[in-house]
């Protein structure tokens, strides 16, 4: 009666959940870096490179991120899925690497505000908004920055979304 009863659980609760996270494919910068660096796309690859979010998870390797994560009892942030889940793309904003397809140093890259990307990234696909959105695609808002913008961080500081948008905005150009 209990194998039954996990069975049950497992399927009706677990499933549902992991058909969620992987409704959607990861593919990596790589694969968004072929057409989003040329100038006339609007450079997004290196306006990203040159950002803090490119450098997200190489912030957890410094001595300062080792002090914040031992005063919360993490043994190393570069592990731990507390600080992972917004330092690296890889874990969909879980606490659980939800791809093997991007590799935590890639930061916080284009899938993290844009949706994992395998279903939109052809080019067709692209060029018709509502079909990309269709796919997968997401247009960031301020909702979705303060997913890790905020006071669970342990080095919160207010969020201007304006500001910061301003930062890191890459528009396709006369789009």
């Amino acid at each position: 009666m209990k194998k039954w009863i996990m069975m049950f659980l497992a399927v009706n609760l677990l499933a549902p959940l992991d058909a969620a996270l992987a409704a959607h494919e990861y593919t990596g910068v790589k694969m968004c870096s072929m057409c989003h660096k040329k100038p006339e796309q609007g450079e997004q690859l290196r306006i990203w490179q040159e950002s803090a979010h490119s450098k997200a998870y190489q912030t957890l390797t410094t001595p300062a991120a080792k002090e914040t994560a031992a005063k919360l009892g993490i043994e190393d942030p570069t592990t731990s899925g507390k600080c992972l889940k917004c330092h690296a793309t890889a874990y969909g904003l879980t606490e659980q690497k939800v791809t093997q397809k991007v590799p935590v140093e890639e930061g916080v890259s284009c899938e993290s505000c844009h949706g994992a990307g395998k279903d939109y990234a052809k080019k067709s696909i692209m060029e018709n908004r509502d079909a990309a959105m269709k796919a997968g695609m997401e247009i960031p808002t301020e909702a979705t920055c303060v997913k890790c913008h905020n006071e669970e961080n342990p080095n919160f500081r207010p969020f201007n979304f304006a500001e910061r948008w301003e930062k890191i905005k890459h528009p396709v150009p006369n789009k």
